[in-house]
């Protein structure tokens, strides 16, 4: 089943303290770009990819995309302040329809049957995102003081991909604009515009690159993959 991926890579993901765009940090001796375009490259399920980016951050990424060898880019959008823009402005890049995913660029370690299974049940429901079952006790506290001990049963971590049948997750997208409405998750703008969401079990090892403490992990991660490989 084939899919387009849409990666919005214009943050400036500041919670990293690394004075450029955290995506061109190394894991290996590559970028963190570069890691997350080849789980995509290498999958014959992905049909193309599509990516956000900064215009001032244009030379380097394509850059990246030559050095990584990846030949299934069909876009480079300019993004947008928001993580939001940035995706609607793939969205409206991509002409082909079909079911589109929408990915964190900084999440290098998605696993392969995972996105299979997304793909279909977009194509089945309309809309699946990524998540793993919360592990901690949850509760709501408001000025200091615990009010009440959420159910740790109905609580879901929600990852990316998330995808979606090209035109609801574009006419959400578009109905979002046009209200205003800024949503913190793609998930969001489909559950607002009245869609139903599934959820697909994902993996912990999913992670978002976002702080230092992520790239030592992330570190592991990869040495853990590569000892698995050659067992």
């Amino acid at each position: 089943m084939d899919y387009t991926v849409m990666m919005p890579a214009a943050g400036s993901g500041t919670r990293m303290g690394a004075g450029q765009n955290k995506l061109f940090l190394k894991l290996a001796g590559k970028t963190i770009l570069g890691h997350t375009l080849t789980v995509f490259e290498e999958d014959p399920w992905c049909a193309g990819i599509i990516l956000a980016v900064k215009d001032s951050e244009r030379p380097v990424i394509e850059a990246i995309i030559r050095d990584s060898a990846i030949t299934k880019v069909k876009a480079l959008p300019a993004g947008g302040a928001e993580r939001q823009d940035s995706v609607a402005a793939c969205l409206e890049a991509h002409q082909e329809g079909g079911i589109v995913l929408v990915h964190d660029a900084a999440r290098p370690f998605i696993a392969r049957p995972v996105i299979h299974k997304l793909a279909e049940s977009a194509a089945e429901h309309g809309a699946a995102v990524a998540g793993v079952k919360a592990k901690d006790t949850m509760k709501y506290v408001t000025d200091g003081q615990v009010e009440e001990t959420a159910d740790r049963e109905r609580l879901w971590i929600i990852q990316t991909p998330q995808a979606f049948r090209y035109e609801l997750l574009l006419d959400a997208s578009r109905k979002a604009r046009q209200e205003q409405f800024l949503g913190t998750d793609e998930a969001t703008l489909a559950e607002r515009a009245g869609l139903p969401v599934h959820v697909v079990g994902s993996t912990y090892d999913n992670i978002k690159m976002t702080t230092p403490e992520d790239l030592a992990y992330g570190g592991y991660l990869l040495k853990k993959r590569l000892e698995e490989t050659m067992e």
